[in-house]
């Protein structure tokens, strides 16, 4: 009986080996084909090695062999982990990167139209990849509408990031302004959301978008709920007290200036304008609140906002500075 089951075992073994070997030998042989169900290389240690290549002056090829499978079709798993390598090559192969093509900018673009919610984000962080090299962001400036779209139609904090990350590394164009004007009351809304990420990425393009002259009255008259001042409390996170104070600061400096003065305009109720700066308004109290703030950069932030509600930009020309409606006296 010993005898038996050790030539059992011994036959066992040997037919396992002989199929291991056989199963090792045909994928040394085997090639993949030109469009595989995944690029061959999407393990950690691949880009590792292809910045190896790259150190040593060698052109791995591993961003292109990423662009040509994402050309093919592909499941929606399939298509996310390829963008997700396109974004980490890009940043980490800078001349594979540099030397793409408008048309695989396009073709990552593509990839915006796709029905899964992760290939949206997936190619919002690849598109975000590729602002970073100049050449590319006229281009990219091309999906600035339908990532506007994306980012005020669906609700995902994930893809809100994501969006507002590559809205922010770019120069928006004029012809992105109607578009904006349209989406505002979503930022407003993902401003006062609860994810810190998306609020600051909100915040700051919000910053850039009051410097527009053409924005400035549809940011100041965009409704909010009442307890926009909220966002001024001393118990914020300092990153999302930075952005708003700063968004504040640009707001008074924008409603300042000449050019915005020389017109009456009206607000809503419930507009930003009253919130931040309407005779109910509290942020005085939150202003001075946060003098005392545990973050340097942050009470420095609320002095430069004081100082603009109190000395508009163009001060230098007239003989004193105006009274203000945000709960500071000439006094104080």
């Amino acid at each position: 009986m010993d005898i038996c089951k050790g030539v059992v075992s011994l036959a066992t073994a040997s037919g396992a080996i002989c199929l291991l070997y056989k199963a090792i030998r045909a994928g040394i042989k085997c090639q993949p084909p030109l469009c595989s169900a995944l690029p061959i290389c999407l393990a950690p240690e691949c880009p590792r090695l292809a910045i190896e290549r790259e150190q040593h002056g060698q052109d791995s090829g591993e961003l292109r062999r990423l662009l040509n499978s994402l050309e093919c079709k592909q499941d929606e798993y399939a298509k996310s982990m390829i963008l997700y390598s396109i974004t980490c090559c890009v940043y980490l192969l800078e001349s594979e990167a540099s030397a793409c093509t408008n048309d695989d900018i396009t073709l990552v673009g593509s990839m915006l139209d796709d029905k899964d919610k992760s290939v949206k984000i997936q190619a919002l962080n690849t598109l975000k990849a590729f602002s970073g090299i100049r050449k590319f962001r006229l281009k990219i400036q091309e999906h600035c509408i339908k990532v506007l779209e994306l980012i005020s139609t669906i609700w995902d904090s994930e893809l809100h990031i994501a969006g507002l990350r590559l809205l922010n590394n770019l120069p928006l164009p004029d012809f992105a302004h109607p578009q904006l004007r349209r989406v505002m009351p979503a930022l407003m809304e993902i401003l006062k959301s609860d994810y810190i990420l998306a609020q600051v990425q909100a915040a700051r393009l919000l910053s850039n978008l009051v410097q527009k002259n053409d924005l400035l009255y549809d940011i100041l008259n965009c409704q909010v709920h009442s307890n926009f001042l909220n966002l001024f409390q001393s118990t914020q996170p300092g990153s999302l007290l930075l952005e708003v104070l700063v968004f504040a600061e640009r707001l008074t400096e924008g409603r300042s200036s000449p050019h915005y003065r020389a017109v009456k305009w009206h607000y809503n109720e419930q507009s930003v304008h009253e919130a931040l700066f309407g005779d109910d308004s509290r942020l005085a109290d939150r202003l001075l609140a946060l003098l005392i703030h545990p973050e340097e950069d942050v009470q420095i932030q609320a002095c430069k906002v004081i100082v603009s509600l109190q000395c508009p930009q163009d001060v230098g020309v007239r003989p004193s500075c105006p009274p203000s409606h945000s709960g500071f006296n000439n006094a104080e």
